[in-house]
């Protein structure tokens, strides 16, 4: 499976990234609005983890983006501050994660988009 992690958050994007790297995920990482949509634009991606807030747009300006394109990408929103319902309405993510979160939700929202949800950890 291959995931586009999107967060400015340096520290918190390359802990993710490692941590589902180690559990066989493909992952590519943007620290912005504009990484995201070129990497989204120039391949293909199982799912699309996305912050909200970041420095030059919002991840609601991603999806908007991306669907200009032409892009459908299943997205699991990641956000400090909940989204408001007639956002999680508009664009329809697979999930909504409020940071802090712990790594096992991630990681069976994952597997479950994944059709894996009986997988365990080691």
């Amino acid at each position: 499976m291959s995931i586009l992690l999107v967060d400015d958050e340096t520290r918190l994007r390359q802990t993710l990234a490692r941590s589902l790297s180690a559990r066989g995920y493909r992952v590519d990482e943007a620290a912005s609005h504009r990484e995201a949509v070129a990497a989204a634009v120039a391949k293909s991606y199982d799912l699309m983890l996305l912050d909200v807030n970041l420095p030059d747009a919002t991840g609601w300006d991603v999806l908007r983006d991306l669907n200009a394109h032409g892009r459908q990408v299943p997205t699991i929103v990641l956000s400090a501050v909940p989204p408001s319902a007639s956002r999680v309405r508009e664009f329809r993510p697979l999930g909504v994660l409020h940071k802090p979160f712990p790594m096992e939700a991630l990681l069976r929202l994952v597997r479950s988009v994944n059709g894996d949800e009986t997988r365990t950890e080691d």
